[in-house]
């Protein structure tokens, strides 16, 4: 048995779709796969949990010149080596069977021995680009919260797959710590790669797993600069993003207590045809991307 959660034997998951705002959550899990020595192990079979009307499979050519069909899936990586602990599940959301497609999951960490779960996922939230990611990490585990210094979520409403895995995993007796990135929902249709550098680091400073950057930094950077050539050219943009940096800065500064920061919250819905309570979810106008672990915290 693992002394501590960070020293036991991980798997970090992350889904595409509804919890993968800006693809920032499965882009993580790519950067882990492609930086530690880990393989296939375990394949879920996409006939019993896909929908193809809704996730339909693409059809590429191969290095030989070959059209081939890629179907929507879910995947298990493992590593290499005996002493390997970091394990990793990617793949799409499943559209059905989702208490089957939990136990499918958890057949194989209990098969392979491993003692937490780590859930990436990110949201469309009304916050600023210019400003660092906001990060919110959970557990629903007592023991956790106070080894990992985690809050405990409040959120009440629609969720994913990962909630669902993170409850059945819990049943078990697998801890999970969930941890979310919140996306710019004004540019929600590119990827964010300063949203998955944050999970990334996030990662590394709450569980101590290293993983090479590569060019998500210049990449980050790149993305903040395409979005302020967009918001120079468009007034009520560049209006809005500063509206955004202003409540972000007023929850941010030194001084602010809870009460003043509850009062710009307040404020800011109002301006913007909600009262409180009216906060719209995770996604804030521009529907759901996951649970919604207002306030965010860096």
């Amino acid at each position: 048995m693992a002394d501590t959660f960070a020293s036991g034997r991980l798997l970090i998951v992350a889904f595409e779709g509804w919890n993968d705002a800006g693809e920032a959550a499965s882009n993580a899990v790519r950067a882990l796969r492609d930086d530690l020595d880990v393989e296939p192990i375990a394949d879920v079979e996409p006939e019993d949990y896909f929908d193809f009307q809704f996730n339909r499979p693409t059809v590429r050519t191969d290095e030989d010149g070959n059209r081939v069909l890629e179907w929507p899936g879910v995947t298990m990586f493992g590593p290499e080596t005996p002493d390997g602990r970091i394990f990793l599940l990617l793949g799409t959301e499943p559209s059905r069977g989702w208490r089957t497609f939990s136990d499918e999951i958890l057949e194989i960490v209990t098969a392979r021995e491993i003692t937490g779960i780590v859930m990436l996922g990110a949201m469309l939230a009304d916050v600023p680009h210019t400003r660092p990611i906001s990060i919110f990490a959970s557990s629903e585990s007592p023991v956790l919260r106070s080894e990992l210094g985690l809050d405990r979520s409040s959120y009440e409403g629609p969720v994913g797959i990962l909630s669902v895995l993170a409850e059945a995993a819990q049943r078990l007796g697998i801890p999970s710590v969930s941890i979310w990135a919140s996306v710019p929902h004004y540019v929600h249709n590119a990827p964010s790669p300063k949203a998955t550098l944050a999970l990334l680091d996030k990662l590394e400073s709450l569980l101590g797993i290293p993983v090479e950057r590569g060019d998500l930094e210049e990449e980050a950077a790149a993305w903040v600069s395409g979005i302020d050539a967009l918001a120079s050219d468009d007034d009520d943009m560049s209006s809005y993003i500063e509206q955004l940096e202003q409540a972000r800065d007023t929850v941010d500064s030194p001084e602010a207590s809870g009460e003043a920061i509850a009062q710009e919250f307040e404020r800011y819905l109002r301006r913007h045809g909600r009262g409180p309570g009216g906060h719209a979810g995770p996604a804030g106008p521009a529907g759901p991307a996951g649970d919604d672990p207002w306030p965010p915290k860096a």
